[in-house]
Order: C-alpha cells, then sequence, then structure tokens
C-alpha cells in the first residue's frame, strides 16, 4: 500500500474567482451596467463567449444558466446622472465595484475586462479581451448586456419616439435623426457631445 507524503504540502482550496464586464459605456443614453460572476467548477455552462459575438437568443438563454449555475453573481448599475457628474469612465468602474460588493460571497480575485479596473477589496487583475478568453468575464459580460439591453426596452416603453428598441441607445443614424427630430430626453447623457450639441447643457 503506497504511504501518504507527511511532508508533502496540503491541498489549497481554489481561489474565489469573479470575472468582470460591463455594457453601456458608449451609448448616447441609458445607464452603464456592469455584472460579476464567480462560476461553479462543478457546473460547467457550454458556450460562453464575448456577449456582443452572441445572438440575443442566447444571450438570454446563458444569462439563465448563468443565473442557475454560478457561485454567485451580482449586476449593478451607474445612472445617467451619475454618469454626467463623474463621466463615463468613473461610473463605469463605479458599476463594477457595486457587482463585486454585490456578490453573495467574497471574491478573493477579481478579472476586470480591458486595460483599467475599479478599486476593490480583493486582488485585481485586469485582462485585455478578456471577455473572449476567460469564461468567467464571459459570464459577466452577458449578464451585463442581457440587463441593459431590458433597461433599453423599458426606455423604448417609455420613451419609443426613440426607437430604444433597435439601437440600445447607441449613436446610429436612426438615433440621430430621432434626436435631431424631438430632441434629448431625460435618460440622455448630457455629458456624451452629440447630445451637448443641442445646446441643453453648458
Amino acid at each position: 500500500m503506497e504511504q501518504p507524503d507527511l511532508f508533502a504540502a496540503p491541498e489549497q482550496p481554489a481561489m474565489l474567482t469573479a470575472g468582470v464586464d460591463e455594457a453601456g459605456r458608449g451609448p448616447l443614453a441609458g445607464a452603464v451596467y456592469a455584472a460579476a460572476v464567480i462560476l461553479d467548477p462543478d457546473r460547467p455552462i457550454e458556450g460562453l463567449a464575448d456577449s456582443k459575438v452572441l445572438k440575443a437568443a442566447r444571450r438570454e438563454a446563458l444569462a439563465l444558466q448563468i443565473q442557475e449555475r454560478a457561485l454567485a453573481w451580482c449586476v449593478a448599475s451607474a445612472s445617467v446622472g451619475e454618469i454626467d457628474s463623474l463621466n463615463i469612465l468613473r461610473a463605469t468602474m463605479l458599476a463594477m465595484q457595486r457587482a463585486v460588493q454585490g456578490l453573495s460571497m467574497p471574491a478573493q480575485l477579481a478579472l476586470v475586462d480591458g486595460n483599467q479596473a475599479p478599486k476593490l477589496a480583493c486582488t485585481v487583475q485586469t485582462v485585455i479581451k478578456g471577455d473572449a478568453l476567460v469564461p468567467a468575464i464571459s459570464a459577466a459580460s452577458i449578464l451585463a448586456k442581457t440587463a441593459r439591453d431590458a433597461d433599453l426596452m423599458r426606455l423604448h416603453a417609455l420613451y419609443p419616439q426613440y426607437a430604444f428598441d433597435q439601437h440600445k441607445g447607441y449613436g446610429t443614424a436612426l438615433h440621430l435623426q430621432l434626436l435631431r427630430e424631438h430632441g434629448p430626453c431625460a435618460e440622455h447623457r448630457r455629458s456624451f457631445a452629440p447630445i451637448k450639441a443641442f445646446g441643453l447643457v453648458s
């Protein structure tokens, strides 16, 4: 019978690692969203990828699986008012902080998509193109994107004249045309140049 190695280092428990990503930095309207996800290695999810390359129906299906199977997840946002008062970068970092802080178990490491990261209580590491490379970040990108898209559908019901259901707040030709026709609403980011062009802010 093989004897145990009494001098072997004890096996270390896996570090609780959260993937973190955002959705909605670029649009002219609506809040910016962020999500944090700690995946369960015993309940893998097939097909995780950058949310931008997934069709809407696939994103929605994966979002449900993530919510069901992850060890912990949280979606948070920063409002249009916070974007305009803080600037979009700082508001995005705030949304990420809220998402990580809202996890039901504390992460020991946060892997953040991109090259900028919020200050967190745990160790933080940025990952360029992490939403395509790290499954936990892919999961976070999917939750952030589906949550923001749902919020833009809510805005569409309130402000149908802007067709938020079609462009999700991005500065498309259609959105800019409708802005010229109707002017900005309360959900447009007045610190963004195309909205400033209407002369509603100094």
